[in-house]
């Protein structure tokens, strides 16, 4: 299983910007997708995620600016970002909670990472 992000890119204060991240291989169900970011000389933390039920959970510091949403017929999420700030800029990781077959164990998956920067 793969998941692919993409959307990074520099963006002044104020400015928007979308990430994609596509979940692609073997995959029989999907429980969970999410986006987590880490700046420089940070630990990783929960930006926004989204589960099967469309259930969705925002850190604080990103709600009403950001917006999580999934196609599942692409195995796609995404996350709207508005209202950027300079303390957006980090990498930014896609997540998905998922089954690759019937028999098999949820397991977490993790994108490669796009980097978002956010000027001043």
């Amino acid at each position: 299983v793969q998941l692919q992000a993409s959307g990074g890119g520099l963006v002044q204060a104020g400015g928007s910007l979308r990430l994609s991240c596509a979940a692609s291989g073997p995959i029989f169900s999907i429980d969970g997708m999410g986006w987590y970011r880490q700046a420089a000389g940070k630990q990783r933390e929960l930006v926004a995620t989204m589960n099967s039920a469309d259930r969705t959970n925002y850190a604080d510091s990103v709600k009403d600016r950001f917006t999580i949403s999934r196609d599942n017929a692409k195995n796609t999420v995404y996350l709207q970002m508005n209202s950027l700030k300079p303390e957006d800029t980090a990498v930014y990781y896609c997540n998905a909670l998922l089954k690759r077959s019937y028999t098999d164990y949820r397991r977490n998956y993790w994108g490669q990472g796009t980097l978002v920067t956010v000027s001043s």
